[in-house]
Formats: C-alpha cells, sequence, structure tokens
C-alpha cells in the first residue's frame, strides 16, 4: 500500500538522519583529537628544536673538547719527547763522569799549574754540577708535567664519551616521542576517514530513499487529485467550498460538549476527501489533506487551533495523557485521533475510503496529548 510504502520510507529516511547525526558527531569528536595530537606533534617539533639547539651547543662543545684532546695528545707527545732527550742527555753526562773518573778538588789543586790554572779547573767542575743539576730538575718538571697531561688528557676523554653519550640519547629521546605521535596522528586521521566515508554512504542511501519517498508522494497526489476530481462530480451538497459526502456520517453522542460536536462535523466535512501530502497546511480549505492537515483542520473548526501544525507540532499540543472525549497520538511523521470512541486516521482512509472508523490505529511509539477540558 501506498501509505504503508511512504510510512517505511520515512522511518528508514529518519533512521538514515539519526545514523547521520551519530556519524557527524563522531567525526567532530574524532577532528577534535586529531587537532589535539597535532598540537602534540608541533609541541614535541618545538621540543624537537629546542632539543637540536641544545645538541648544536653540545656538539661545539665536544668539538672544542676534541680540540683540546688533539692539542693535549700533542703538547704530550712533544713532553715525552723532551722528556727522552733530557733523560738521555743526563744519562750521558753520568756515564762520561765515570768514565773518565770525576776529580776531586785535591787533586785540582795538586795538578793546577798556577793560580789562573786552578781557578779555571775549580770553575770548570762547578759549571759541570751546575748543569748536571739543572738537566736533573729539568728531567723532574717534565716528568711532572708529562704526569699532569695525562691525567688532564684522561679527563678530556672521559668528557668527549659522556657529552656523546648524552646527545645520543638525547637525539633518540626526540626522534621515538615525534614518530610515536606521527603514527597516532595517522592512525586517527584513518579513522575519521572510515568514518567520513560511511556518513557519505549514509547521505547517498537517505537522498536515494527521499527520492523514493517523493516519487511515491507524487504519485499519490496525482492519485487522490483524480479521484477528488471523480468525488466532486458526485457532490451533491457544498458547505463552505469542502465538498460533503452526505452518507455515512459520523453522528455526537448525547452529551457531547459544543466542540466535540464541532470536530465530528469538520471531520465528516473532509472525510472522505483524498490524502494530499501537505495539503491542508498552506490554507484550511484545500482538496486533499494529510495526517497533521486533517487533524488541524478539525481543531480549528472548534476553535481549538488558529493556524495549521504538522506531525511534530502535535507532541507537545495541550494536555498530556488522554482526553475524556478527545485523545491525540501524535509523533514526528503522523498524528491520528479518537474523538468520542470513533479513530479519525488518514490511515483509515486509505484502508476503508474514509477517515473515520471503529477501532485499530498505532499507540506504540506516540504521545498522547488531549485538548484542554476535553
Amino acid at each position: 500500500m501506498i501509505a504503508s510504502s511512504s510510512a517505511d520510507l520515512s522511518s528508514q529516511i529518519n533512521a538514515d538522519k539519526q545514523t547521520a547525526a551519530a556519524l557527524q558527531s563522531q567525526i567532530n569528536a574524532e577532528s577534535a583529537q586529531i587537532s589535539r595530537t597535532a598540537n602534540g606533534v608541533a609541541k614535541a617539533q618545538a621540543n624537537l628544536a629546542i632539543a637540536q639547539a641544545r645538541l648544536q651547543a653540545q656538539d661545539l662543545a665536544l668539538s672544542h673538547v676534541q680540540n683540546e684532546l688533539m692539542a693535549a695528545r700533542d703538547q704530550l707527545l712533544a713532553l715525552e719527547q723532551k722528556l727522552h732527550l733530557a733523560s738521555d742527555y743526563l744519562a750521558a753526562n753520568l756515564r762520561a763522569d765515570y768514565e773518565s773518573g770525576k776529580p776531586n778538588i785535591v787533586d785540582v789543586i795538586l795538578n793546577a799549574h798556577g793560580f789562573s790554572s786552578l781557578l779555571e779547573q775549580v770553575n770548570y767542575m762547578k759549571d759541570a754540577a751546575h748543569k748536571n743539576a739543572e738537566i736533573l730538575h729539568i728531567t723532574r718538571v717534565v716528568r711532572l708535567r708529562v704526569m699532569h697531561e695525562a691525567i688532564h688528557l684522561g679527563e678530556l676523554e672521559a668528557r668527549d664519551q659522556r657529552l656523546t653519550r648524552e646527545i645520543e640519547a638525547q637525539r633518540n629521546q626526540v626522534a621515538v616521542t615525534a614518530a610515536a605521535l606521527l603514527k597516532q596522528q595517522i592512525a586517527e586521521e584513518s579513522v575519521r576517514s572510515g568514518k567520513r566515508a560511511h556518513l557519505a554512504s549514509v547521505n547517498a542511501q537517505q537522498a536515494a530513499d527521499q527520492k523514493k519517498l517523493d516519487a511515491i508522494e507524487a504519485a499519490a497526489e496525482a492519485q487522490a487529485r483524480k479521484t477528488a476530481q471523480q468525488q466532486a462530480e458526485q457532490v451533491n451538497q457544498q458547505v463552505g467550498g469542502l465538498a460533503i459526502d452526505t452518507g455515512g456520517m459520523v453522528q455526537p453522542p448525547a452529551g457531547a460538549p459544543a466542540a466535540v460536536s464541532q470536530i465530528i462535523a469538520a471531520g465528516n466535512a473532509i472525510a472522505t476527501l483524498p490524502y494530499i501530502w501537505g495539503g491542508g497546511h498552506a490554507s484550511f480549505q484545500a482538496i486533499g489533506y494529510d495526517c497533521s492537515g486533517s487533524v488541524s483542520y478539525v481543531l480549528a473548526a472548534a476553535g481549538l487551533l488558529s493556524a495549521p501544525e504538522v506531525s511534530g507540532d502535535f507532541e507537545s499540543y495541550g494536555d498530556p495523557g488522554p482526553g475524556q472525549w478527545v485523545t491525540i497520538y501524535a509523533n514526528p511523521t503522523h498524528v491520528w485521533m479518537q474523538v468520542a470512541g470513533w479513530r479519525f486516521d488518514t490511515v483509515a482512509l486509505a484502508e476503508g475510503g474514509t477517515r473515520w472508523s471503529q477501532g485499530g490505529g498505532e499507540y506504540a511509539g506516540f504521545v498522547v496529548r488531549h485538548p484542554v477540558g476535553l
């Protein structure tokens, strides 16, 4: 049936809209998370720049240390060469003294030929002793400097190794952090891309369903216009410009309030007019009415509504719960009424050719309201 197919498509479209809204919400959340991750990547890159600056400074310090290290090695080598020469020279002097025999002062005096010769021999002995003492002193000094330079060299080598380890550790830490954040960002963007593809699929399905619904409703409207034209030819009474089928009208029960009688009279006026989607919304006077247009028409006839409303609007109409005389059942896609025990519903029109029927009607998923006082 057309009404059933329209209702099914409307339900599917509403479900697609809810799914699309949920997906959009998830995409927004993913975008926010990606933004936070991107901020983390930016901070990591900033830290990387800082770390790189520190590394450059440490590289410079390491270069200075290595230059000092090379200079220290050269200095140590030169000192070791001096020490070797001094040691060789001292050894040669001592060996020469030993082999030639060092004269004592008595021999010098006895063997001297005059005072000038004696003075010359004594001075020679003093010079030789002074030179040997000086060479010995130089040897000791150089040996101490060699020892100090060796210690300094060891300290420089230890510092060189420490700086090298620190630089490598910092580089590795920054690289690992940046790689992890980039991997996380790629994964999050992949998830968001999948949800966007799903959202596009849902939107495409919704558009296809809407196109089908529009086609069904257009066909229904065309059929309704044809039916209305056929019924108009059989009209034998006109009231306020509305065609009325004078047979099979609902009668208000005894003691019913005037508003109930007016609702029933208005319902009788449009009971067999065709279903037209959107009918009765541009104006109360129409050649056909949809569900909310029908309910709006009869309530307005009783002075209970000033302008047409759509189905969802009736979810907040009047007072909550069933009424004594009139009860309205509404949800976002459909609305119908019970009036003095009669069902007034466009679904009944599709089933039996009139909006009035006894029994039936959908109850699940509807908000129950009633006009104030009825």
